[in-house]
């Protein structure tokens, strides 16, 4: 549940964050304290000088986002027919910022992808979601060409027509990710649960899972506990909320890692974006999938720098005795060009050369384990 008084509903799904004497969200202060435990984990700005997600529009579904907070940069949150740019519930601008909050000197907390757009759309004022409003505002979020698509708030219940704009989305390219938020045993989330969704399992600080749903659908998993983001309510200050403990947030950190594969993979389809994701994870103790961890915890840097064919397929696709491409994730950001020495050029095959062997090495050692999935530790 949210550890800053979140409430739950016969669903099992988690209620609004606490509330001012107005009835809405507030900020817990401005966050000064060390690099919260989630981000530290994803370590985006490692990824920063290849991509921030510049170009990506993420899709932000569900209380809506408070654009009032000044982590969000001038023109980030889109506008327009469809979009709404204040937040009374809260967990829209927490997941909005666990995505794209920008870097600031008051505070150690930034997002994953500040270079992302971010288009707010609310379809739920709380508590929780109509499965008809939430395929609606799927569609709006398609029809703005949305890149990714963020369910920061799932619907307790499924329909046809939810589980149809989740197929539109899907074949506009769109990566659609929702988070396995249930507290209730064997109840689900959708579209967690929906065939080709991103479905993302959350972890607290001792990579212990902080959600009860549980499926073969869950994809990877994420930081969903102790965690710190955006509020709303911040009045244009630099705000926040922690602790915050909830399984939905979980989403925002995997969406931003999409926008970060997105921009740097331009060429990759949703899918292929999803099933990089999934293969790069970091895999559960038994090395199988776990029906709440699913193929393990997000590998941002291995999901964003690895060599890895566009057409591999998913984990659990192909047997351990086929033959599958090794995943070598990059050893450091590529230098941007310049005039260079003819000294340096020489030191630099020589390190092209090691680099190579390297790949054979673990092309032969993938050979010796028959190819099956390995934990990516770059």
């Amino acid at each position: 549940m949210l550890a800053v008084a979140g409430l739950l509903t016969a669903s099992g799904v988690l209620g609004a964050p606490a509330a001012s004497a107005e009835g809405c969200a507030n900020p817990s202060g401005t966050y000064t304290g060390e690099v919260p435990w989630g981000q530290r984990l994803v370590d985006p700005a490692r990824l920063w000088p290849l991509t921030r997600g510049d170009g990506q529009l993420v899709a932000v579904l569900g209380t809506g986002v408070d654009a009032q907070n000044a982590q969000f940069a001038p023109g980030q949150l889109e506008g327009g027919a469809g979009t709404e740019r204040t937040d009374c519930d809260g967990r829209g601008t927490i997941a909005a910022g666990i995505v794209g909050a920008q870097p600031d000197p008051a505070t150690t907390f930034a997002g994953v992808a500040p270079g992302v757009r971010l288009l707010p759309i609310r379809y739920t004022a709380g508590d929780g979601g109509d499965p008809g409003q939430l395929a609606d505002a799927i569609d709006r979020a398609v029809d703005r060409r949305a890149s990714v698509i963020l369910i920061a708030v799932p619907a307790a219940a499924d329909s046809p027509a939810l589980s149809g704009a989740v197929a539109r989305a899907r074949s506009a390219g769109a990566v659609v990710v929702s988070a396995a938020s249930a507290t209730q045993q064997g109840a689900r989330t959708y579209p967690t649960a929906t065939s080709g969704v991103l479905a993302v399992g959350s972890v607290n600080q001792a990579g212990e899972p902080v959600q009860t749903e549980a499926g073969d659908y869950v994809g990877v998993a994420a930081p969903g506990a102790d965690l710190v983001s955006t509020s709303a309510g911040a009045g244009g200050a630099a705000a926040h909320r922690w602790p915050v403990t909830d399984p939905s947030l979980a989403a925002g950190y995997v969406a931003g890692v999409a926008a970060l594969v997105r921009a740097y993979h331009p060429e990759l389809s949703g899918d292929q974006v999803v099933t990089r994701l999934t293969l790069t994870a970091h895999r559960p103790p038994s090395g199988a999938h776990d029906p709440r961890l699913g193929w393990g915890v997000l590998d941002a840097y291995a999901a964003v720098s690895s060599t890895l064919p566009a057409d591999v397929p998913p984990p659990g696709a192909v047997p351990p005795s086929a033959s599958a491409p090794a995943v070598v994730p990059a050893a450091a950001p590529a230098p941007p060009p310049s005039d260079v020495p003819a000294g340096t050029i020489a030191l630099a095959g020589v390190a092209l050369a090691a680099a190579a062997g390297v790949t054979v090495a673990a092309v032969r050692r993938a050979r010796r384990r028959g190819w099956r999935p390995t934990r990516f530790t770059p």
